[in-house]
C-alpha cells in the first residue's frame, strides 16, 4: 500500500522539446493549475507503458516566478522500463497528466558555504539551486562530473552563468571527479547537495562519515536508476505466499511483486526512504544495492534490502562468466512485511 502525500495533479501541455545533450531531451511544460516551484522541487508524472499507466518522477530544472511554465529533462536510458521513451516521443501539442510541483529536496538559505554536487543527469536537481545561490550572492561552489561532455546538459549556459564558480571534472578527458579530494577540502559549517549515481553519492557519503561531518549538512536526491552491475533479469520467491516472479531488466523488484498480487509498502520509489524493506533469507547470487536508505555496514550485511531499486545479479562481480549456475539467473528468497 502507498503511503499518502499532498499531490494535486492537474493537465500540462507539452509546449516545446529539444535535446540538450546526448540522450537527453528538454521538454517545456505549460500546467493547467501553476504554482511556484522552489528549487529542488520535482514532478511526477504519469507515462504509457505498453497500454498501461504509470507514474515517473522528474526535477524540475527551471520554473518561472508564477509557475506557469515548467522545464524539466529526461535521459533515455540505454535499459529503460519504458518511461524515458515515452517521454522522449512527446511533441509540442501533447498532454500529460502532472502534478503540482513537490518538494523532497529543500535548499536551505542560509548557510554559510554551498558546494553543490551533480553527477550527469544529476544536474537536473541542482542547476536551479545553483541559479538561486547565484541571484542571493552566496558563497558557492558548482560541482559538475560527467563521462563526456556531450553527454553534460546545459553545460555551456552553466559556464556562461557561473563563471569560475563552475567546476567540471570529465571522465574521458582524465580530470575525472576525485571525491576524496572534494570531501577533504569541506569546511565546518558548509552543507553540500548532490544528485546523481549511486556509486558517487555512496562515496561522498563514506567520505562524509569518515570526516565527521555533521550528517544534516549533506544532502541529496537520488534516481535510483544506477547501481554497481549491470542489471541482469532474476527470481524473487516468498515461500511464505507461494510466490515466485520474474524481475526483468527493465523493471524493478516491487513492481514484478506487485504484478504478482502481493501488497507492498513503498513511497519513494527511489531508495530513500526504506519503506519498501524486504528481508532477505536466502540468496543465490549477489544484492546490488542501489539504494541510499542504508548504511555501508548494512549493505555488506545482507539481510534487507530495499526492492524500489536494488537488484540481485548472479554473482558478487556482477559477471556472467562468475555466475553461480551456468546460465542460471539469480534468485532471490525474501518475506515481506
Amino acid at each position: 500500500m502507498a503511503a499518502t502525500n499532498n499531490e494535486v495533479w492537474q493537465s500540462a501541455t507539452v509546449v516545446a522539446v529539444a535535446d540538450v545533450a546526448a540522450g537527453i531531451r528538454r521538454i517545456e511544460l505549460e500546467p493547467s493549475a501553476p504554482k511556484h516551484a522552489e528549487p529542488g522541487s520535482h514532478i511526477d508524472l504519469v507515462v504509457t507503458i505498453n497500454g498501461e499507466q504509470e507514474k515517473r518522477s522528474y526535477s524540475v530544472v527551471e520554473s518561472n516566478d508564477l509557475g506557469n511554465n515548467l522545464v524539466i529533462s529526461v535521459f533515455k536510458a540505454p535499459v529503460s522500463r519504458g518511461g524515458s521513451v515515452f517521454m522522449h516521443s512527446l511533441k509540442p501539442g501533447d498532454t500529460l497528466r502532472i502534478t503540482q510541483p513537490l518538494q523532497n529536496f529543500p535548499l536551505r538559505i542560509g548557510a554559510k558555504r554551498y558546494v553543490l554536487l551533480a553527477g550527469g543527469i544529476g544536474i537536473t536537481a541542482i542547476l536551479n539551486m545553483a541559479a538561486v545561490l547565484r541571484n542571493v550572492k552566496a558563497d558557492y561552489t558548482l560541482v559538475y562530473a560527467g563521462r563526456t561532455r556531450a553527454a553534460m546538459a546545459y553545460l555551456q549556459g552553466l559556464q556562461n552563468l557561473h563563471g569560475d564558480r563552475l567546476q567540471v571534472h570529465v571522465d574521458d578527458e582524465g580530470s575525472g571527479l576525485d571525491v576524496n579530494a572534494l570531501v577533504g577540502g569541506i569546511d565546518l559549517g558548509t552543507e553540500l547537495y548532490m544528485c546523481g549515481p549511486i556509486r558517487l553519492m555512496d562515496a561522498v557519503r563514506r567520505g562524509w562519515t569518515e570526516r565527521e561531518l555533521a550528517l544534516p549538512d549533506l544532502r541529496y536526491e537520488t534516481f535510483g536508476n544506477s547501481g554497481w552491475y549491470d542489471p541482469e533479469e532474476f527470481l524473487v520467491r516468498i515461500p511464505r505466499l507461494g510466490i515466485e516472479a520474474k524481475v526483468g531488466q527493465g523493471r524493478s523488484m516491487l513492481e514484478a511483486l506487485e504484478d504478482a498480487g502481493v501488497d507492498m509498502m513503498f513511497d519513494c520509489r527511489k531508495g530513500e526512504c526504506g519503506l519498501c524493506e524486504v528481508r532477505i533469507l536466502n540468496l543465490n547470487g549477489a544484492v546490488d544495492h542501489r539504494d541510499v536508505f542504508y548504511s555501508e555496514r548494512q549493505q555488506h550485511a545482507g539481510e534487507k534490502m530495499c526492492c524500489c531499486v536494488s537488484r540481485a545479479v548472479s554473482s558478487a562481480t556482477g559477471s556472467r562468466a562468475d555466475a553461480y549456475s551456468s546460465g542460471a539467473p539469480a534468485v532471490v528468497t525474501i518475506d515481506v512485511s
